[in-house]
């Protein structure tokens, strides 16, 4: 009844919207019923509940209340991030996926090499052969203590992973056609993925392309309210007025659509979303759609209690440590 609920809602405001725009009753009704009938021909069901509570809610978390504490860029307040240094301090960590101008799948946040190591230029522009001769933790606030890390493949970094028995978050921020065909190349190698990671992305084209590739992998969405018009920490991206002002007309549109379209089309099992915009009603509005949320990036002592002992919800941290600045 909720999922009929949820699209009599949908195709209810898609009709007006319509409505109001060509004031025709009869256009209003077609393209309401094309988008009804794309979203039966191409929606990705969920994977299996079971599934998913596997990844997203393991047995050993059982301690700390069934909540899993994500380590955010492998841990990069703790370690170089992204590094197989960084792997090993926790049982759960997010690993962003990028390729090299070769085309090889390596871990690093960035386009570029310049914030984390000591080269600079777009992964575009360099070689695996290259990216290998860099220090990942030139730039790291304990560069001493971890000088030489070196940037791993997505190959090390999951085998190692798989061999310390570790869920992982895959954070992919594009290349929707590259990262669905590495990733499920890993998938193939390593049936054992599928109870132990997810997929994640900010673009709905990628968690797609994932399902194409492969129905049976456990995804989610990520989101930033209001990040077409503003910076992470809330400053506005463009000093333009009336470019701030359309960008805040188009993040209106991006979250209607996150909330009642794309979550549905891709079939996701997790919506990961900023930290300021998440209360107990915002868990249960996605608990009753069957899908769990998870918040980022929760760095200091109280927020992490607040998530464990009130919100009950997982979360994504830079440091297992100590309280940081968060990065976004």
């Amino acid at each position: 009844m909720l999922q009929l609920g949820d699209e009599i809602a949908l195709f209810s405001v898609v009709f007006a919207f319509v409505l109001l725009g060509t004031l025709s009753p009869i256009w209003s009704t077609a393209l309401t019923a094309c988008l009804y009938a794309f979203l039966i021909m191409f929606r990705f069901p969920q994977v299996p509940t079971s599934q998913a509570r596997q990844v997203l809610r393991p047995a050993k978390n059982a301690a700390s209340g069934g909540v899993s504490l994500v380590a955010h860029r492998g841990g990069g307040h703790d370690a170089p991030e992204n590094t197989m240094r960084s792997i090993c301090s926790t049982r759960i960590r997010e690993l962003d996926l990028e390729f090299t101008s070769d085309g090889v799948p390596i871990l690093m946040h960035d386009e570029t090499v310049d914030r984390t190591t000591n080269g600079s230029g777009p992964l575009t522009q360099l070689s695996f052969s290259g990216l290998c001769k860099l220090d990942a933790a030139a730039k790291h606030r304990l560069r001493d203590k971890f000088q030489g890390e070196k940037v791993p493949t997505l190959q090390e970094a999951v085998e190692e992973c798989i061999k310390l028995q570790l869920t992982i978050y895959f954070d992919v921020k594009g290349h929707p056609d590259e990262a669905a065909a590495a990733l499920k190349e890993m998938y193939r190698k390593h049936p054992v993925l599928y109870n132990t990671s997810i997929v994640c992305s900010f673009e709905p084209k990628v968690i797609y392309r994932m399902r194409q590739a492969d129905p049976e992998v456990v995804t989610a969405l990520t989101h930033r309210p209001w990040s077409l018009s503003r910076l992470g920490d809330g400053t506005p991206r463009f000093s333009s007025l009336w470019k701030h002002h359309c960008m805040q007309v188009l993040d209106v549109i991006l979250d209607w659509a996150h909330h009642h379209l794309l979550w549905n089309l891709c079939g996701v099992s997790a919506f990961l979303v900023q930290k300021n915009f998440i209360s107990l009603d915002y868990v249960q509005y996605w608990a009753q759609r069957g899908v769990e949320v998870v918040g980022w990036t929760v760095n200091t002592a109280e927020e992490k209690q607040y998530y464990q002992e009130i919100l009950n919800i997982n979360y994504i941290t830079d440091s297992l440590l100590e309280n940081c600045d968060p990065h976004y």
